[in-house]
């Protein structure tokens, strides 16, 4: 939707004050009357009728401010694909992921299921791989010449699924059915049911070798898709990846792109404590791949860009890029700590995290 999405339920803010000031004099004027003890037990357990009357009017007045307050900019898909200025278009789509990374969260707390730290840290290099970098097309997500997505770190699941919706593979109301019964958005992606899922992933460690597969399948049929995986520190533990990486190395399939999302956190706590992995790009070396020269910020848009600038100069294959990222980013509380892998975000903590990824988000829409 272009321009911005105001939300005034103003019908609903002039019940709730109605309801909440009826209550107050209904109460004032039962407490006032002097009555007889058995009138006054009767009267007693109105008052408390009363009573949670007034409190479900005071919350849905808090409801109803907070709303009016939260005005956000929608940018549509055109408005971001059709900016010919890269330094503009990085700008929306540093703002998009923002927007993303809030939606998620959205969706987390509404649904008290699903993992914030992974998708929160995976936002902007999957705008950037959706908006600038993949030769998709939402209306023929199924398309032979499109290039190939695998989110190996398949717990992230929200966060593409968030990307996919406003990029128009299926409504964005749909993402209201996280992980509900005969939902198509599961708490990892199902191939079968989700349009624009590659590959159905989970289990960590199996995302490289899909993806070498599909690689190797372009070459076999002589096409020139890409192939994408994504992975974080808990798919670079398996002995599976690594097999994955020797046979890249052998096979050195075309366009094959492997991307770390390296946030420093697992499951069960820092992953220099869980499985050291550093030097990771000597290891990818000593594997036979092509790592970047450099580690890029995972956050920074225009540093994602460079990095995807560099691997289509590559012709030595295949290739990787590490990116710097945070766990639970955008969120003080919630950030670089394995607490946030899966926790559930309850009510106390969305009401402090929400305001802080708002406040982001106002000032990307300050520089658009």
């Amino acid at each position: 939707m272009p321009g911005g999405i105001k939300r005034r339920p103003r019908g609903i803010a002039t019940a709730a004050a109605a309801l909440w000031t009826a209550v107050f004099f209904f109460k004032r004027n039962l407490t006032q009357d002097s009555q007889p003890p058995h009138k006054w037990l009767k009267k007693l357990t109105v008052s408390c009728i009363v009573e949670r009357l007034q409190c479900v009017a005071f919350y849905i007045l808090r409801y109803v401010v907070r709303r009016t307050m939260d005005t956000i900019k929608e940018l549509t898909v055109q408005e971001i694909l059709s900016e010919n200025d890269l330094s503009k278009k990085a700008a929306k789509m540093q703002y998009q992921a923002q927007r993303m990374r809030l939606k998620t969260l959205d969706i987390l707390h509404e649904k008290g299921t699903g993992h914030w730290g992974g998708a929160s840290s995976a936002a902007e290099v999957l705008t950037a791989l959706y908006y600038h970098v993949m030769n998709i097309d939402p209306e023929n997500p199924k398309s032979s010449d499109r290039d190939r997505f695998v989110l190996s770190k398949g717990h992230a699941s929200t966060i593409l699924y968030t990307v996919l919706a406003y990029r128009g593979y299926f409504p964005v109301e749909e993402l209201s059915t996280f992980r509900q019964l005969n939902s198509r958005l599961q708490g990892h992606p199902c191939m079968t049911e989700t349009p624009g899922v590659d590959m159905s992933t989970g289990a960590l460690g199996h995302g490289l070798s899909v993806a070498l597969g599909m690689a190797l399948a372009a070459k076999v049929q002589k096409k020139n898709f890409w192939s994408y995986v994504m992975f974080g520190e808990g798919c670079l533990d398996e002995g599976q990846t690594w097999e994955a990486m020797l046979a890249s190395a052998k096979f050195k399939p075309e366009r094959l792109v492997a991307m770390v999302d390296f946030n420093g956190i697992q499951l069960d706590g820092p992953s220099s404590e869980v499985m050291p992995l550093t030097p990771l790009e000597e290891k990818l070396k000593a594997f036979g791949w092509n790592p970047a020269p450099k580690i890029y910020d995972g956050h920074s848009i225009p540093d994602i860009l460079d990095s995807f600038a560099w691997v289509k100069q590559q012709s030595t294959w295949p290739v990787a890029v590490i990116y710097r990222t945070h766990k639970g980013k955008g969120v003080s509380f919630m950030q670089d700590t394995h607490k946030w892998h899966g926790a559930p975000v309850g009510d106390s903590d969305y009401e402090k995290a929400r305001p802080e990824l708002l406040a982001t988000l106002k000032d990307l829409e300050a520089k658009l």
